[in-house]
């Protein structure tokens, strides 16, 4: 006997879609109601915009909060760069999200000029997708934020030992190991957040989460949010 499952597959497809725009549109309710209660209730949006750091977070909340974040925790710093001496450059620090979250697609999350740093967001620890970023870029230094509580030396030596488990010549390993620029865990970025508000950024990074948000879920201000 012969059963056509493709109209019960469609509607546990359609009703699964339904979910998550519902969850969406709630969300993003949420964050403008934060807008509008910023100035007079600042700790309540700090507080939400801090839940959305931890292991448990969606991990497409977790980039976008972390890319909000550190955007504007480097948006005050500024080097100088130029071809002759006497002819320097002061530029500030700024950071680019690159395509979409969770997207798989190759390519690297963030990126910064003038610097040209390269940022990988990640919640695992298998050396095997660290080294595959890494192998990328041809061994371009890249930095990890990494969606952790856990000390930045037990991740780093978590990733080397693992790795050397498989990779027998250790002058392998540590090439690979060097090109980690450097890892921002759950806390760094928690005292990043933290450094963000005393500069005055609050406002600047719960609207970069709106907008971001609103770019990943294809949502335009012309849409509507039910009650």
């Amino acid at each position: 006997m012969t059963y056509n499952l493709a109209s019960v597959i469609i509607e546990i497809i359609d009703e699964y879609v339904k979910t998550k725009q519902d969850a969406f549109q709630r969300f993003i309710k949420a964050l403008e109601e934060f807008q509008a209660i910023e100035k007079s209730e600042p700790q309540k949006v700090i507080e939400f915009i801090g839940s959305l750091l931890a292991p448990n977070v969606d991990a497409r909340l977790f980039e976008i909060a972390s890319y909000s974040i550190l955007k504007y925790y480097y948006h005050d710093q500024h080097i100088y760069w130029g071809y002759e001496v006497d002819k320097l450059n002061k530029e500030n620090l700024q950071l680019f999200k690159t395509g979409r979250t969770n997207a798989n697609d190759g390519g690297i999350d963030f990126v910064m000029r003038p610097l040209g740093r390269f940022f990988q967001v990640t919640e695992t620890l298998d050396f095997k997708k660290y080294f595959l970023d890494i192998d990328k870029i041809q061994k371009f230094p890249i930095t990890f934020v990494i969606k952790s509580n856990e000390p930045i030396d037990e991740i780093l030596n978590k990733i080397k030992g693992n790795a050397s488990k498989i990779y027998l010549v250790t002058a392998i390993v540590d090439k690979y190991m060097t090109c980690i620029e450097e890892v921002i865990n759950i806390p760094t970025l928690k005292h990043r957040f933290a450094d963000s508000i005393k500069l005055g950024y609050l406002k600047n990074i719960l609207n970069e989460i709106i907008i971001q948000s609103k770019v990943e879920f294809n949502y335009t201000d012309t849409d509507e949010i039910d009650e």
